[in-house]
């Protein structure tokens, strides 16, 4: 895919700005999502706090050179829910929470550690795109359930009950699906049919168009009668005089404030223990979607990052970033599909644009008004966006394996059992710890694919390039470079 803005480009300002804001709106609502589930009061700000500062330090470990978004993992979800129940008769409370992260990233760092002497030869051989292909799929396609359903949700007063046959619909969920639908329609338009800069941010005309939908049903609610056409939620901005809403409740604060952890003296050893046990083997789980991740921007950007900057310092990126991002929002931070889906979208690979993002998470966070209005965004608007992105996610997976030999039994095995796994997720709760469907597909896979492979002397046997013809699509043939390379040059004289 030609990027109009490379890794090193620099758009200018203005279109900076809207390019990262671009980017917040696509990882916010995951990214937020964490400690709302979590709860045990934790904030939202404070979660996205971390997640910039958690990204700035990813860019710096990867010399500006991964344009990669750090957000809240969902992974770690269990894990902090240990964390915060603790033994029996001790919790460390939120400095059980950084304790955990520093666990999880000192995973990271150990794997860098070993990549930087050893390579990664073991890995491709690990984890060839007969693998990894399918579980990038994967990622998106289970995520597909939550866009969906968030499509016919407000978050707020409606939303449509789901009892396995289908949504029992109410009039808010009607609404919600109109919004969501509208949302997705004006997003497909604007990078179909848009010129220039239109077709570079259809995110934020999407969720704008949605939210302006939502905001004039939810105006006609407050009729008598009409109640179930609210829809945003403008209460939310009465606690703008609250000073509490504009600044973040830091992990660090409270974990080290007398009356933040509940901080017990008895069975401390076994309390550290349950956390390591559930933070460690998850880390290892989100090493293997972070190679996913790492391996699908490549393919979009056409640059090898395991090779330049280097899968080792990816891996001290995500690593010490978790940790960093953990110890003022609580949450260990993990790539994003979404900003991986939006940088395909949008066709600008530009790092400036991920670290001006950075800055913008960082700000809204004592942005009262900024995070208001961005906690407000009704779910069906982000569902609607979501239904691209997480789509966009599921399709460069399935791009990774056009080059296998699917009429290989042995591939075409280990294809099918990670997409089974994965689309009928497949989740295993051992203990604390939970394996996601993503994980358990992944680790299928690897087995399956060893296994099939035994005895066979070829390297390459799980990836049989096709000849140079056949690997051209009809849209490769419509567009060829030449027309990309002038589109793009067209686009930059046009700023």
């Amino acid at each position: 895919m030609e990027m109009i803005y490379g890794v090193k480009d620099r758009p200018k300002t203005g279109r900076l700005i809207l390019f990262a804001l671009q980017q917040l709106l696509a990882i916010l609502a995951a990214t937020i999502a964490v400690p709302m589930i979590v709860d045990n009061g934790m904030q939202t700000s404070a979660a996205l706090f971390g997640a910039g500062v958690g990204t700035i330090v990813y860019l710096l470990f990867t010399k500006f050179k991964s344009p990669v978004f750090l957000g809240s993992s969902f992974a770690f979800i269990g894990s902090m829910l240990a964390a915060f129940g603790g033994a029996a008769t001790a919790s460390l409370g939120y400095l059980g929470i950084i304790l955990g992260a520093i666990f999880a990233g000192l995973v990271y760092v150990l794997i860098a550690v070993i990549v930087k002497f050893v390579g990664t030869k073991w890995i491709d051989k690990l984890m060839p795109a007969v693998v990894i292909g399918p579980t990038v799929a994967i990622i998106g396609l289970s995520l597909s359930g939550n866009a969906v359903k968030d499509l016919v949700s407000s978050g707020f007063y409606g939303y449509a009950q789901n009892l396995g046959n289908g949504y029992i619909m109410d009039t808010t969920a009607w609404l919600c699906l109109i919004c969501g639908l509208v949302t997705l329609g004006v997003t497909v338009a604007c990078s179909v049919y848009g010129k220039k800069m239109m077709k570079m941010i259809p995110f934020i005309i999407g969720i704008l168009a949605g939210y302006a939908l939502a905001a004039i049903f939810t105006a006609f609610s407050y009729i008598e009668g009409a109640e179930a056409m609210r829809i945003i939620n403008f209460e939310t901005f009465g606690t703008l005089g609250q000073a509490s809403a504009w600044y973040p409740d830091f992990t660090f604060l409270t974990a080290f404030n007398a009356h933040g952890g509940g901080y017990g003296n008895a069975n401390i050893g076994a309390y550290i223990g349950t956390v390591a046990v559930a933070y460690i083997p998850v880390a290892f789980v989100v090493f293997a979607e972070h190679l996913a991740d790492h391996k699908n921007i490549s393919s979009i950007i056409e640059q090898d990052l395991l090779k330049d900057p280097g899968l080792h310092r990816t891996l001290l990126g995500d690593g010490v970033g978790s940790m960093v991002g953990a110890f003022f929002g609580g949450c260990p931070n993990t790539t994003y599909g979404e900003s991986v889906g939006c940088v395909a979208i949008s066709r600008n690979a530009s790092v400036i644009t991920i670290f001006v993002t950075a800055c913008m998470a960082i700000l809204a966070a004592f942005l009262a008004p900024f995070t208001l209005f961005l906690a407000s965004i009704p779910k069906c608007v982000m569902g609607g966006v979501c239904i691209a992105l997480y789509g966009f996610i599921a399709v460069s997976g399935l791009k990774m394996i056009q080059k296998v030999d699917l009429n290989e039994n042995r591939n075409l095995f280990t294809v099918c059992i990670i997409l089974i796994a994965g689309v009928g997720g497949m989740v295993l709760s051992i203990g604390k710890v939970t394996l996601t469907a993503v994980a358990c597909a992944l680790i299928l896979g690897i087995v399956t694919n060893l296994l099939v492979n035994l005895g066979d002397k070829k390297a390459d046997n799980a990836e049989i390039a096709q000849p140079e013809a056949q690997a051209e699509t009809p849209d490769t043939v419509a567009q060829p470079e030449a027309q990309a390379e002038q589109e793009a040059a067209a686009t930059k004289d046009g700023e």
